[in-house]
């Protein structure tokens, strides 16, 4: 069917929609974005002053319009016109337009609880950026409504950036989060409206709203969303739940087909890289519009748990409840946004009361620990006070605490217990879930984050296990990237030719390790994938070796790399993907074209420290020297908070002889960055020749935070060179980590005993 509606906006869809459209109205979606005006904004106005540091703001109100004092780039306070709401509660944030079209949200938040639970009150809302240098900082990228909000915040959006003039025209159809940023453009489901009787009592409306909900469900089958106008179906897979017999713990699904609900809430419910801003996602697969983040280190604990902000996609992708059907208008009620019941009556729906909602099963008495959502859903709290629940829907462990250091439900609510307190009463009222519970995927992810080189053989193993989920395989794959070896082969392998596009994806990063050959062997058959984010990942991975490949292989690349553009060109107004252009050009020769990208990466982002260090890379392999110096010295300017600047700039100074001076960078660089092995590794060597001790501690560090066996090996060398007693300790150590003969040729080099 070709699809080509119009939107025509929510009040739109009042008429025959009431409930939803009352729902919907004043709810998180309603309120997610609004101009700013007596009816949208909560903060006080009125001639309020606060202080943070040495920032101040000033709130008040003048002409009928909000406004507020703050600094600017230069330090001068600046009155700033309030142009936009963003949300309502727990907190509310509030936006500059400036005539570029960029909209910045200003660092100071209203807090909209009541007093009662500490609010009504402005706070600072990231105290710990609010240098200018950090991405946070109130006029930098981090709080750029344009790229960071708009997409999820509003209907219909274009971003519209304009890189010859580095300004913004964008655009929505809707201010907030409306119908059709859900249901997609509604024209054609009008022009089908207008074709039926019309309804007359609101109950009649009420089940036109249901017949739009549930287009394919077995109740109506007689309209597919087709029919309806739409080009997307948001029913729930499992129309009917259904227990074998009245003791049986859980429902089963009866019946499972294919909707698009999930992934049209996970546009903006998900941690990920917008790749496009095509209406066309829900006809296509998540990945033509969207990249989405495979439960990274930085974001996740060990054991899957969240702890950055993922906004629940990335979670709920983990859980059982995804596996079997679950989606999310069987909890909440996409209209309001609010739960369909209260409090444990919501998994009693599928969970057997009697077997669950008991204190035979939480051993708690009629209390918050009684409450299913408090053990399973455990809340961390982001924005200082934003509570937000985790959607793995996962088993209190707090043996994983003391294991991994990652969090645990017990003593979130049993602060002054400790872990070993909570894990002996789990395992007292548990004694099954040890022997019950399959290998944990985080043990393997715990064992790849410290440096174990047989990671390799978990790590693979994990990624072909079908018991878990596709986003834990697809993760285990990523970090395979640090650990190469026969299986890690054959488990790429296998993700290549996987169903899931995630585990397509995460095969990309994979197979970094491996040489042009193997690599090109691996993973080209991704270059025709019919996922736009594996088909641009595998190009910008092969691009790298440009020079190496055959015509046949660079006319193989053309298509997917014209995408990869596409996809760079449309985050434009980002360092990533100006230095990433950049990236591309300087391996195909383009030396002016990749000056050119790496000059706009630092003119859209300025604190963008990649862009400095390509930058005066390409003009080391041109031998310009004084100008890769000047570069980087440009760069630690704009950002002092990268260590990678300063590294940059100690082999540069290396280069040109000025040892003491690539010391002091050197050390800088390991202070900014201490867990980053290869700094620990050159500044050691750069110590050898005149600090010896300093350079065992260096190499002792390198080794430490990569777990790398090459950083030991150094130390070891270290050691025997200068005759340390511990050099047999070292070589102990050494051992199980590199081959015999590797080994042998450090032995050979002990003085006689």
């Amino acid at each position: 069917m070709s699809y080509s509606a119009d939107f025509v906006g929510s009040f739109s869809c009042k008429t025959c929609h009431q409930q939803a459209f009352e729902d919907w109205t004043g709810s998180d979606h309603d309120m997610a974005m609004k101009h700013a005006n007596s009816y949208s904004v909560f903060g006080d106005f009125n001639q309020v002053s606060i202080n943070h540091g040495a920032e101040k703001a000033e709130f008040f109100t003048k002409d009928a319009n909000y406004w507020v004092k703050l600094a600017n780039r230069k330090g001068q306070a600046t009155d700033y016109k309030i142009s936009y709401t963003f949300g309502y509660y727990p907190l509310q944030q509030y936006m500059v337009e400036f005539e570029d079209g960029r909209v910045q949200l200003i660092p100071f938040a209203w807090d909209n609880r009541p007093i009662e639970d500490g609010g009504q009150k402005w706070f600072y809302l990231y105290p710990d950026n609010s240098e200018q240098h950090q991405d946070f900082y109130w006029l930098n990228v981090g709080q750029n409504w344009n790229h960071m909000c708009a997409d999820c915040h509003s209907t219909n959006v274009k971003k519209n950036y304009n890189q010859a003039t580095n300004s913004f025209s964008t655009q929505f159809s809707e201010i907030n989060v409306g119908c059709e940023a859900c249901h997609g453009a509604a024209s054609e489901h009008l022009a089908w409206a207008a074709t039926q009787p019309k309804s007359q009592s609101k109950t009649e409306q009420t089940s036109a709203s249901k017949q739009i909900a549930d287009v394919t469900s077995v109740k109506q089958k007689s309209h597919s969303k087709e029919d309806l106008g739409f080009n997307r179906d948001l029913s729930k897979p499992v129309q009917n739940w259904t227990r074998l017999s009245s003791n049986a713990p859980t429902a089963k699904p009866n019946g499972l087909k294919a909707t698009e609900q999930l992934q049209t809430c996970a546009q903006c419910h998900s941690r990920r890289l917008q790749i496009s801003d095509s209406n066309a996602l829900v006809a296509q697969p998540f990945g033509d519009r969207y990249q989405l983040n495979l439960i990274a280190q930085a974001q996740y604990h060990d054991d899957g748990q969240v702890y950055d902000e993922n906004y629940v996609y990335g979670s709920f992708l983990q859980s059982k409840m995804h596996k079997n059907g679950v989606v999310c208008s069987d909890c909440h009620n996409p209209h309001s946004t609010e739960t369909l019941l209260k409090g444990n009556a919501l998994c009693s729906q599928c969970h057997n009361p009697a077997e669950f909602d008991n204190k035979k099963h939480h051993n708690h008495d009629d209390n918050a620990g009684a409450q299913c959502v408090n053990c399973h859903m455990p809340e961390t709290t982001y924005m200082q006070i934003d509570d937000r629940r985790d959607h793995s829907f996962s088993i209190p462990k707090p043996a994983n605490t003391q294991r991994l250091g990652s969090p645990n439900a017990c003593n979130q609510c049993h602060q002054d217990k400790s872990v070993d307190w909570a894990t002996t009463h789990l395992n007292n009222w548990y004694p099954e879930l040890n022997t019950l519970q399959p290998q944990h995927f985080s043990s393997a992810f715990a064992s790849a984050r410290v440096g174990n080189p047989q990671s390799v053989d978990s790590l693979s193993y994990l990624s072909q296990d079908h018991q878990q989920a596709n986003i834990i395989r697809a993760a285990a794959i990523e970090r395979l990237a640090q650990y190469p070896g026969r299986n890690g082969v054959v488990a790429i392998a296998r993700a290549v030719k996987h169903q899931d596009d995630m585990l397509r994806f995460a095969a990309v990063e994979g197979s970094s390790p491996y040489s042009v050959s193997e690599r090109w062997q691996m993973i080209a058959p991704l270059l025709t994938d019919n996922v736009l984010a594996v088909r641009t990942q595998a190009a910008a991975a092969l691009a790298n070796y440009w020079p190496e490949f055959t015509k046949k292989q660079q006319d193989l690349l053309q298509k997917p790399l014209a995408e990869y553009i596409a996809v760079l060109t449309f985050n434009a107004d980002r360092g990533f993907a100006q230095t990433n252009l950049g990236n591309l050009y300087a391996n195909q020769g383009l030396i002016n074209k990749a000056e050119a990208s790496y000059l706009n990466a630092i003119k859209v982002q300025p604190n963008f420290a990649p862009a400095y260090s390509n930058l005066a890379d390409l003009y080391r392999a041109q031998g310009i020297e004084a100008k890769a110096m000047a570069i980087l010295e440009q760069g630690i300017a704009a950002q002092p908070g990268s260590g990678t600047l300063y590294f940059s700039r100690a082999l540069a100074q290396l280069r040109v002889k000025q040892t003491h001076a690539a010391l002091s960078s050197l050390k800088k660089a390991t202070e900014l960055e201490p867990n980053n092995g290869r700094f620990w590794y050159v500044y050691g060597v750069a110590l050898t020749p005149t600090a010896i001790g300093e350079a065992g501690n260096a190499f002792n560090r390198a080794y430490q935070a990569s777990g790398n066996p090459q950083y030991l090996y150094a130390l070891c060398e270290l050691m025997i060179d200068n005759r340390s007693p511990q050099s047999l300790q070292c070589l102990s150590k050494l051992k199980p980590l590199v081959p015999e003969n590797v080994l042998s040729s450090l032995r050979n080099k002990l003085p006689e005993l």
